[in-house]
């Protein structure tokens, strides 16, 4: 009894396999790589903390510096370039121009030109708010008297200075556009001569807000540090957010602002500090600012981004190396697994499936092997139904071909006998003979092209003898497509029908034709007859699904049964087509693939 209780108790070796074979995936990736990161997360945040916390604020303030001055830089070589063309266009063309004998129009179009990336219009006006020139072609606004802007006055007043505006929609001109287009407007006094008087005038260049919102836009000063300018007036002039400020949606220490000196601040808004940096632009007045929020400092001092490069970068390599030798451990076995599936994906049903690693990839494994062993049994159920519905259905459209052609046969020798045409009873009785020899054909449902045609040759053969001087005919094949493959009993329907409804009330003058030809990878055989012909109903009736009704003679179910038969046996892509018109006859195509019949896999039957 203890014997027996004893080897009942499992060996350290059987747990140990035990808890390796129940041990799942997820547990064994989450204590690897929790383990790992923490290790490293620790290391890594007792080594930096110090560094980051002493350089921190000293950086920030620096590189906020550096990065307004580049960007300070750019706008004054902005405005410079603006400048420039102001005085090109007075000291080049307008004061040297008498505009009572000529016109600048091509000289301030050319400057345009050259400049129409950051520039909107360029006008002149005369000191009673008369449009002189303007570029593009524009004219004033109806209604709007430019004499009572405050910019009009103030540049007339201040004949020596420069004057801008801060942003607007531009509302001076119709260019007939119907887009509104974001304008900083430059004006300066311009003397205008006239012939032997002189007199005063205003310069008015509509700089695009678009070409210097380009410079400040992409301007980055670290996480959640940003740029805007103002005038000296308070007004604001760019901010990254400036539709949610106009909106109300947020707001900005644009008050303070306006009475900060070139330097660095430290302020409170919103009840966060954060770092502020001025620099003015000459010429204008206009003062451009960073913020960079305390919460949001960022590191850039080089030393501490190399220091932080090496620890990170070793902390990383250690790292790596952990996790490439434990996802080894865990991804090998779904990766053998994977190429099992991968083959049986392929249609490789008979794949051994791996069935390695930790339990959840073994029970998959073999969950996988039997589903493909399942679907194989089904496939194999499907094709033989299917070969076997497709066989019953082949069967029965090929058994209705036969009988009927025979009563109409019986038909006609019983007409022969009856008129005491014994010669031509035996002659049709032979031809018969012959014919039934092909159509048996030893029980095969694809002959070759050559018996196909000897067999419709029977039974026109036959069809003369009843129909005499009625209808002629003409069987013409090349020799090369005598040896492909053919449908068994599907020309003679079809020669059937023109004969029935086509030549039966003609005076002798019918005619058939039966014509075989290759192209390409394609068989085409084609029967027309010249014959009373159909409307289009009745053409589209003959291949419709509705039942169709037989006429009192001929095949009133035989094209449509040779279609379906085309289409049983070689595919939806194959079949007839008929072209009709009433009194001019009928066309028939028959369009196979052109396989050899010696290559057939299926000679003996469908």
């Amino acid at each position: 009894m203890d014997q027996e209780n004893y080897s009942q108790v499992p060996t350290t070796s059987q747990v140990s396999e035990a808890l390796s074979e129940k041990t799942s995936i997820r547990y064994t990736i989450f204590i690897y790589f929790t383990v790992s990161a923490l290790v490293a997360m620790l290391l890594s945040g007792v080594a930096l903390y110090v560094q980051m916390s002493r350089q921190l604020t000293a950086v920030v303030q620096e590189e906020s510096q550096v990065v307004l001055g580049q960007v300070k830089r750019s706008v004054d070589s902005y405005l410079r370039t603006i400048m420039k063309l102001s005085d090109s266009l007075y000291y080049g063309v307008i004061k040297n121009a008498d505009l009572s004998a000529e016109t600048v129009n091509s000289q301030i179009t050319l400057l345009y030109d050259n400049n129409k990336d950051s520039i909107a219009n360029i006008a002149l006006l005369s000191k009673n708010g008369e449009l002189l020139e303007a570029v593009p072609a524009a004219r004033l606004k109806t209604g709007l008297d430019v004499t009572q802007e405050e910019w009009f006055g103030n540049t007339l007043e201040r004949t020596d200075n420069l004057h801008f505006t801060t942003p607007h929609v531009q509302y001076i001109f119709d260019n007939n556009e119907n887009q509104y287009r974001w304008v900083i407007t430059l004006t300066r006094a311009v003397e205008i001569t006239h012939g032997t008087s002189t007199d005063q005038g205003i310069l008015l260049i509509d700089i695009r807000y678009s070409s210097l919102q380009q410079i400040l836009e992409n301007i980055a000063l670290g996480n959640q540090g940003y740029l805007y300018m103002i005038s000296g007036a308070g007004q604001l002039i760019y901010h990254p957010r400036m539709q949610l400020i106009e909106t109300g949606q947020m707001t900005e220490n644009i008050h303070a602002a306006a009475g900060y000196r070139d330097g660095s601040y430290r302020e409170k808004y919103g009840g966060d500090m954060r770092d502020v940096s001025v620099k003015s632009i000459g010429y204008t007045g206009w003062k451009l600012l960073s913020v960079t929020p305390e919460k949001g400092l960022p590191l850039s001092n080089l030393k501490m981004r190399l220091f932080v490069v090496f620890v990170v970068a070793s902390f990383l390599l250690v790292l790596v190396l952990i996790n490439a030798f434990i996802s080894s451990r865990i991804t090998n076995p779904i990766k053998e697994l994977e190429k099992s599936v991968n083959a049986i994906e392929a249609g490789e049903l008979d794949t051994q499936v791996y069935m390695g690693g930790s339990y959840e990839i073994q029970h998959l494994g073999r969950s996988i092997g039997d589903m493909a062993k399942r679907i194989k049994m089904l496939m194999e159920d499907i094709v033989a139904e299917h070969e076997s519905k497709r066989k019953s259905e082949f069967d029965t459209l090929q058994s209705q071909i036969n009988p009927h052609f025979l009563y109409n046969t019986l038909d006609i020798i019983v007409w022969m006998i009856e008129n005491e045409q014994k010669q031509q009873a035996v002659n049709v009785v032979t031809a018969l003979a012959r014919f039934f020899r092909i159509s048996l054909s030893k029980g095969k449902s694809i002959i070759p092209v050559r018996d196909e045609l000897e067999h419709v040759r029977n039974y026109l053969t036959i069809q003369q003898m009843r129909f005499k001087n009625k209808f002629t005919y003409t069987i013409e094949a090349e020799e090369e497509v005598l040896g492909l493959a053919s449908l068994k009993l599907m020309l003679q329907p079809l020669v059937e029908n023109a004969i029935y409804h086509g030549m039966e009330f003609m005076d002798g003058d019918g005619q058939i034709s039966l014509r075989v030809r290759r192209e390409a990878k394609e068989l085409w055989f084609e029967i027309s007859d010249n014959g009373l012909g159909m409307t289009k109903d009745q053409v589209e009736s003959l291949l419709s699904e509705a039942p169709h009704v037989s006429s009192r003679r001929g095949s009133g179910i035989g094209v449509k049964n040779v279609n379906e038969r085309i289409k049983l046996y070689f595919g939806d892509h194959y079949g007839l087509s008929i072209e009709s018109e009433p009194d001019e006859g009928t066309r028939i195509l028959i369009h196979l693939p052109a396989q050899s019949y010696a290559k057939m896999p299926d000679k003996e039957g469908a």
